[in-house]
């Protein structure tokens, strides 16, 4: 079953409207990694061509686990469970990885994990509302096979930000009515149009975000010498010190 829903996927990216999206979020990728250097980059899951966002990236290496051997990805594994080392990566990109997951958090967590400090992730999600969120009063219309657990942009900052991470970015894009045949004119003009007038419209959102860890930095108790007595001053008596609890 998960084979079909898949090839589903994979099939419903080859029309019209997956290839325009594809172009559009290369676009977005493209500029989200834009400054983000290290040794590895890690995407979770295959969303396209295994090279359609790596080929971006301006690490050292770039490495892509799936959970099928048939997307010919760099490993296998599970998204909640991933077989990388602590404080390892420079950069995760999950390119719709948490609209087909149903453990979110568990994935956010192990992202959080592998993240080396200061380490970027990238998110590629659907919003739950907008032009795509209308789909079922439009004829025809349909989301990617599969794609049943969709996460709002404001709900993943909530979450990302309890993981004590910095949102750097968000965007939303793709301004276009969800049915497969759909070729509009002038996309670029369309996705200005839509980011400047109507973003709440959108399709899709990108958000990025940072890993803080902050350092304790342990301070030194300010010592202070044994207050001398001055002659001439009288010992507080048991009245006056009653006096001033009592205020």
């Amino acid at each position: 079953m998960q084979v079909d829903r898949s090839q589903l996927k994979q099939e419903w990216l080859r029309t019209a409207l997956g290839e325009a999206l594809l172009q559009q979020e290369a676009r977005v990728v493209e500029e989200a990694l834009d400054g983000v250097f290290g040794e590895q980059c890690l995407q979770l899951g295959i969303w396209g061509e295994k090279r359609t966002f790596l080929r971006f990236t301006r690490t050292q290496r770039c490495s892509v686990i799936a959970e099928r051997l048939q997307d010919e990805p760099s490993a296998i594994g599970e998204m909640h469970r991933l077989p990388i080392e602590t404080d390892s990566i420079d950069a995760v990109l999950l390119p719709h990885t948490l609209d087909y997951s149903d453990r979110p958090h568990e994935v956010l967590r192990e992202v959080d994990r592998v993240l080396r400090r200061d380490g970027r992730v990238i998110v590629l999600g659907f919003k739950p509302v907008g032009l795509w969120g209308l789909r079922r009063l439009i004829p025809g219309a349909s989301m990617p096979p599969g794609a049943d657990h969709l996460i709002s942009d404001r709900r993943l900052k909530d979450w990302l930000k309890l993981l004590d991470m910095r949102i750097l970015n968000t965007s939303r894009y793709f301004f276009r009515w969800p049915l497969p045949g759909n070729k509009a004119r002038s996309p670029n003009k369309w996705e200005r149009r839509g980011q400047a007038w109507w973003p709440e419209l959108a399709a899709c959102y990108m958000l990025s975000a940072q890993k803080r860890v902050s350092t304790l930095t342990p301070v030194r108790p300010i010592w202070r010498r044994k207050p001398k007595v001055v002659a001439g001053l009288a010992e507080p008596s048991t009245r006056a010190s009653r006096i001033r609890f009592d205020r």
